[in-house]
């Protein structure tokens, strides 16, 4: 089997992610839950992770990172955190369903809210993202890269706009952790959201939030803390403001492990790595007949997808055919991007996603241009 659905989960992991779950199945009791040694062995786990998530990100301090399930609790906790009725917000029409749903649902209780629409190539209009901002604007909540193109945003320049009107900017990293080079304080955006079983090569289940200096987002969820029992109020520091509840250290011991591995190999070699696939992947795409590759073509495009089409194909029966035909592994349809489609023109065809990991081969590749030519000549 070859697997190219990497966007949607890493399949391939480091070994010592597996070893580390394991591991940690067997000898970790909960998080703050107690002075024994389980207890404290699970605490300091989540400690470290914490650490090599804030090394990672550029966080000012590993206290401003919170876990939680993954990104899409993460921009829940976001989103119902900073926006109350008579607020507005912006985002994109590169947004996953995960971030324009809570948003939709927002506006459908007193908050204004505003879409940058994204081109056919897939560029936005940094000019027209100013134009939306109003007196009241609260939150702009921009994807770093496309699920469905894999193109990369100027998160930077998204961040300088938003600061210069005095509102917050979060960022949507579930496509780029561990895949682009990602700093908090460099980009001077005040919140990532991100998923820890893409890039980052841990466990389904994993994920979180990191703030930076002096942004404070209110609880989402309140419960059991194990610390300050005896108060009425869920404790107000971070970062257990926002993880009520018992911690998944059983799949942060693993995420944890899929940190080590990226934080050794370098963000830089893997996204060159990534990219080479993907450069080899479409020279080989653009030889076979009818097909289509959609997103920009100017090298911002960094965390290896890669979305075609076969002339008028359905996509799903691409996808179908690449699977039972040739054990290829892809995701076809709506990828949760409607808004992007919308743009691509491919809502009622959706589209075929390849999506690659460091631990794709070149052989790998060229088989998957051969199966497309195949089914194209077909």
């Amino acid at each position: 089997m070859i697997y190219f659905d990497n966007a949607a989960t890493t399949l391939t992991k480091p070994p010592g992610v597996a070893k580390a779950v394991a591991g940690a199945i067997g000898t970790f009791g909960s998080v703050a839950r107690g002075a024994c040694k389980p207890s404290l062995a699970a605490g300091m786990a989540v400690l470290e992770a914490r650490e090599k998530v804030a090394r990672l990100f550029g966080v000012p301090s590993a206290k401003n990172v919170s876990f939680v399930s993954g990104a899409t609790e993460a921009i829940n906790i976001v989103v119902e955190g900073l926006l109350e009725p008579g607020d507005h917000a912006i985002t994109t029409a590169a947004s996953h369903n995960s971030l324009l749903r809570p948003l939709y649902r927002k506006a459908e209780h007193g908050c204004g809210l505003s879409i940058l629409p994204v081109a056919a190539d897939a560029t936005i209009d940094y000019a027209e993202l100013e134009s939306l901002f109003r007196p009241n604007t609260r939150l702009m909540f921009a994807t770093h890269a496309s699920n469905l193109t894999g193109d990369l945003y100027d998160i930077a320049r998204i961040a300088r706009i938003c600061h210069e009107r005095e509102v917050l900017c979060a960022l949507d990293c579930a496509q780029t952790a561990g895949r682009v080079p990602l700093d908090m304080e460099g980009t001077a955006a005040d919140i990532f959201v991100f998923t820890g079983h893409k890039g980052l090569f841990g466990p389904q289940g994993t994920g979180g939030l990191c703030l930076g200096e002096g942004v404070e987002v209110p609880p989402f969820m309140v419960g059991g803390s194990g610390t300050r029992s005896y108060d009425r109020h869920h404790p107000s520091q971070m970062p257990e403001r926002l993880e009520a509840g018992t911690m998944n250290s059983h799949g942060i011991a693993g995420l944890s492990a899929g940190l080590d591995y990226v934080e050794s190999t370098g963000v830089a070699t893997i996204n060159a790595r990534v990219d080479a696939l993907v450069g080899r992947f479409e020279a080989g795409v653009r030889t076979v007949r009818g097909a289509t590759i959609y997103g920009r073509r100017d090298g911002s495009r960094g965390c290896g997808i890669v979305a075609l089409n076969i002339g008028d194909m359905d996509s799903s029966a691409v996808s179908d055919r690449l699977n039972t035909e040739h054990d290829i592994c892809t995701r076809a349809g709506a990828h949760c991007a409607p808004l992007m489609h919308r743009a691509m023109g491919t809502v009622e065809q959706g589209a075929v996603r390849f999506s690659f990991s460091p631990f794709n081969t070149e052989e790998e590749i060229d088989q998957g241009v051969a199966a497309l030519r195949a089914i194209a000549r077909g």
